[in-house]
């Protein structure tokens, strides 16, 4: 009994032992950090600091893991087989991103700045015309390639906002073609263009040019500076303190002791200008400093606990081994940055809270990793598969990658279907597809059509247009029993719009969401592109005509020769009262521009617009009189496929083909060879313009697009098909003033 009752108060003793070993592990999390080290003489250190955490009896203890590189560190932490490493923000942005590690400990070098610093960019205050979105053309000084304040922040916010595009992913060539010379040392490589070292200097031998080493003199913050300041260039991108530090006697080197700060500004995201002490409210990113990363099962708090107590062992003042110095191992930064001033705990360890939106706006501009090798565009008609074979064909005679290749869909449902499974990747809807798009199969906006050539034409108005009449001239509000013509059902302009506004004014009346029996009793007949589908009336396809022999009738594609603006158009010219189109529908096909036999002798002085204040007004006169302005068709692809991709691929196509009087053949916006109008992009398209950081189908559509949607669409409607639309009746009177 007594030998028994031993064993018990042993088994007992012992199994508190395990549950105090138990409860002391999962605080701490490790009992051992495994450090990753990427070369002899951080391991060298890193032996020195494991010697200093037993000493001080600090737990959990170190031991030291070498890698080759800081991706090399990534994988062996991924693998369990190190634990952590300190990393810059790029490193980390992949590593999280890609294999979910997390930031837990931050390093904090002043107390200004905390745990970021500021990436700006740097002009002379006498160059006045320069700001932020009219770079293109400068002579640009950077402090190194692939450096953060330099290149990374500076050319991804360039690439992110749609500022400067990158075909094929390949960033140095964009960036040669964007500044006319640069200096950005370390860029000397193997196939980068020459220009990127064209302002580079080198050393006071004239040897070195370009060199990734303070050898090229205007290497580092300072020397991209001063590239600035001896007037190589236009602009440097640098850290925000690199001017202070630089003028007002505070660098007493030849080239700068006689600068003055107040000669320079700052540019600032919003297109204005400030004073260079003013970096916290102007500046391209806000840069996180190196933080310590672990796997996303790592306790962060135990790491944090051990750095902290070592730090205030063995920080700046420490006697023996100190955290923050290299030179005693004949090293820079090693392990930390010698800059630190101490550990932080990071309290949202997440990577994008840690890098901060705009800091990672910049890394996803410059992210590469989703290159498609081809870019599969959905088709819709057969004019627009053979418009797509020819730009296929042209692109590929120009070299533009990547390449494209043309897949069939049968209307824009199907093809929002096909991209969400990969089977596809790209297609142009208009706004009230891209809500649904968005929505149901959570695809995102690449690019997007302007109609004026930049970001103030990334819209247009949706119109009522009718035929100039003496004796039956009605109104906007007497559109009971009249023939109706839409360039589609769910489609803005033709349908959303429309109906909504007619919705709103209390015309049309509907119950239990039957929106489709509602219009078929307000107007006398229609032709709604889209309506030939089981519970839809027969009526709203009534005026439809279908192809040339007569099939397809009310076809949602181009088949149906009444779909689409210019279709609709046609409508009203032939057999109905009013068409649902967008405002320059009508001068695209009257007076000469379309050569079609139906549009051929039609004049725009022939036909008005309904106002919404019962008035009509001359077809020129849209900005006025119109149903509402609405956000512009966008390309939307899946969100794995690289959107910096198709909008570098397009951009540069648009280069070649974009203008009817091109001399490459091929015309990206003019459908008068293919049979139809508005194939693959719009033919009033000037150009292809970035979404910029709209980067997702509500950023694109804009609160109050979406607002009003929220208000009236109807409960349960929004499933995957063009039934969804008739619920969709977005847009009220007042949001014509939006955008």
């Amino acid at each position: 009994m007594g030998f028994n009752m031993g064993r018990t108060v042993q088994g007992s003793a012992l199994w508190a032992v395990c549950i105090a070993v138990g409860i002391f592990n999962l605080a701490y999390g490790l009992k051992e950090i495994r450090w990753c080290v990427t070369s002899n003489l951080e391991m060298n250190k890193c032996n020195h600091m494991k010697g200093a955490f037993e000493s001080a009896e600090i737990h959990p203890s170190i031991s030291c893991v070498i890698a080759a590189s800081a991706l090399d560190c990534v994988k062996k932490i991924v693998n369990k087989e190190a634990d952590a490493v300190s990393m810059d923000g790029v490193t980390l942005y992949q590593a999280a991103k890609e294999h979910k590690l997390k930031p837990v400990v931050g390093e904090t070098y002043d107390q200004e700045a905390g745990t970021h610093y500021y990436a700006v960019a740097v002009v002379r205050k006498s160059d006045t015309s320069i700001t932020i979105n009219n770079l293109k053309t400068l002579k640009s000084c950077h402090t190194g390639y692939n450096t953060t304040a330099g290149w990374n922040a500076p050319v991804g916010y360039l690439i992110n906002t749609g500022k400067m595009s990158v075909m094929g992913c390949n960033i140095p060539q964009a960036v040669s073609e964007f500044f006319t010379q640069s200096c950005i040392p370390g860029a000397q490589q193997i196939n980068f263009p020459s220009s990127l070292c064209q302002l580079c200097v080198g050393d006071e031998k004239g040897e070195n040019k370009c060199a990734d080493n303070a050898n090229e003199r205007y290497f580092g913050d300072n020397g991209a500076f001063r590239c600035l300041a001896e007037q190589r260039g236009d602009i440097a991108f640098v850290k925000h303190s690199t001017v202070p530090e630089n003028t007002d006697g505070k660098n007493p080197m030849a080239w700068a002791k006689i600068l003055n700060s107040s000669n320079y500004q700052l540019l600032c995201r919003d297109g204005s200008r400030a004073g260079v002490t003013d970096w916290k409210a102007c500046h391209l990113a806000r840069v996180p400093v190196h933080a310590v990363v672990v796997r996303s099962d790592t306790d962060g708090t135990s790491v944090f606990n051990a750095l902290d107590a070592a730090q205030k062992k063995f920080g700046i003042t420490s006697t023996s081994f100190k955290m923050f110095d290299s030179a005693s191992y004949d090293g820079r930064d090693l392990l930390f940055k010698d800059s630190t001033k101490e550990f932080v705990l990071i309290k949202n360890q997440t990577y994008q809270a840690w890098l901060g939106s705009e800091y990672l706006q910049s890394l996803n501009g410059l992210d590469c990793y989703r290159m498609p090798n081809v870019l599969r565009w959905c088709t819709q008609s057969r004019g627009e598969l053979l418009k797509c074979g020819d730009m296929a064909e042209a692109f590929n005679n120009k070299n533009l990658t990547p390449s494209i290749q043309c897949v069939s869909g049968d209307n824009p449902s199907d093809c929002m279907k096909k991209i969400k499974n990969k089977d596809i990747d790209a297609v142009t809807l208009d706004a009230g597809q891209v809500y649904t798009a968005g929505k149901l199969y959570e695809l995102v906006p690449a690019a997007a059509e302007s109609y004026t050539g930049d970001h103030d034409g990334a819209s247009y108005y949706a119109v009522a247009v009718v035929k100039k009449s003496s004796h039956n001239s009605f109104t906007i509000n007497q559109l009971k029993g009249k023939r109706s013509c839409h360039t589609g059902l769910a489609r803005t302009a033709g349908w959303n719009i429309p109906i909504g506004t007619l919705i709103e004014k209390g015309d049309i009346k509907f119950k239990k969401c039957n929106v489709g029996k509602a219009v078929s009793e307000f107007f006398s007949a229609s032709c709604v592109p889209g309506a030939d589908q089981p519970g839809y009336p027969s009526s709203l396809c009534e005026l439809c005509i279908g192809d040339d022999t007569g099939k397809s009738k009310c076809a949602f594609s181009a088949e149906e020769r009444y779909s689409g603006y210019s279709g609709a158009f046609r409508c009203l010219a032939e057999v109905g009262d009013v068409a649902f189109v967008k405002h320059t529908t009508v001068f695209a096909n009257t007076d000469g521009t379309n050569q079609e036999p139906w549009a051929v002798n039609l004049k725009s002085n022939d036909y008005q617009l309904l106002c919404m204040n019962g008035a009509r007004a001359e077809v020129g006169q849209w900005n006025e009189c119109n149903l509402a302005r609405v956000p512009s068709h966008a390309v939307m692809v899946n969100p794995s496929t690289s959107i910096t991709a198709v909008f570098g691929l397009l951009d540069k196509g648009q280069d070649f083909f974009g203008h009817d009087d091109n001399p490459n053949g091929f015309k990206m916006f003019n459908s008068s060879d293919y049979g139809g109008s508005d194939l693959l992009f719009k033919d009033s398209t000037e150009r292809i313009i970035s979404v910029g950081e709209k980067i997702t189908y509500e950023d694109w559509l804009g609160k109050n697009y979406l607002e009003a949607i929220k208000r009236i669409e109807c409960s349960g409607a929004m499933i995957p098909s063009t039934r969804s639309s008739l619920c969709l009746l977005i847009l009220m009177l007042h949001i014509k003033f939006f955008l």
